[in-house]
């Protein structure tokens, strides 16, 4: 019965995170010019977010529970390896359709996929980690909800800011991103089922997903950072808003 209970705690717990994906709703009541001319700054916050997500939480959190071994190195650089030959794929089959069917739709950019799966693999994190704090305890899992709550926010921000520069709509980014977020529900399904066996899995999955936030935030964020530095107003903005990605994830180990 208890256990059914924080089951159920859990799963409200991560829906309610799920809901923040919808951030970006307000956007729709922004001028589509006026939005452009704002992105390339969220996109600057994105890759500071993305860096200090890696850095600040996700490394040193695997690394103070496990140790620092080459294990996290091999599953780190896997993360890279993993979302490198992603990107070429997605690449490779964008071209290969284009050449097929000869449509000129929107181009959607490969790092936009990317940066989704990224994402969905963080938020799957995310489940699995609140799940595991309502198995501590009730206030242990409140705690944790609120902590991932108020981490999500700035990321959700970041995430929907890559998905509409990546080429997709305002509407297909928010239900992409909301989608992304609801494999935080699998993750908590994932804890309550495997029990034990959750430990090593996050071993695994948390230094993979900071390798993809690092790729995504090096390869694809960053350079298109460079693509839009004119101006040295333009490039100092950029320059504060990419600190300030990392600063907010600084500020947010005063939850933990």
């Amino acid at each position: 019965m208890v256990f059914g209970l924080f089951f159920l705690y859990a799963l409200i717990s991560v829906l309610i995170v799920s809901l923040i994906s919808l951030v970006g709703v307000i956007s729709l009541s922004v001028g589509a010019e006026r939005l452009r001319k704002f992105l390339i700054y969220l996109i600057s916050f994105s890759a500071g977010a993305l860096l200090g997500d890696a850095f600040i939480h996700l490394l040193p959190e695997i690394v103070e529970k496990n140790g620092f071994g080459l294990n996290i190195s091999f599953y780190l650089l896997s993360g890279i390896a993993i979302f490198f030959i992603l990107e070429k794929l997605i690449h490779w089959n964008h071209c290969h359709a284009e050449m097929i069917s000869e449509k000129k739709d929107k181009h959607i950019h490969a790092f936009a996929y990317t940066n989704l799966i990224g994402d969905g693999l963080h938020n799957f994190l995310d489940g699995v980690i609140i799940a595991s704090s309502y198995l501590v305890s009730m206030p242990a899992g409140i705690a944790t909800t609120i902590a991932v709550v108020l981490h999500e926010i700035p990321q959700e921000i970041g995430d929907f800011a890559v998905l509409l520069h990546g080429g997709f709509s305002k509407g297909k980014a928010l239900l992409m991103n909301f989608a992304s977020a609801l494999l935080a529900v699998l993750g908590v399904i994932v804890v309550f089922v495997l029990g034990d066996f959750v430990e090593s899995l996050e071993f695994i999955l948390v230094p993979v997903a900071a390798g993809g936030f690092v790729y995504i935030a090096g390869s694809d964020l960053i350079p298109e950072l460079h693509k839009h530095s004119h101006a040295f107003s333009r490039n100092l903005l950029q320059v504060i808003a990419f600190i300030v990605g990392i600063g907010v994830m600084a500020l947010l180990l005063l939850l933990e």
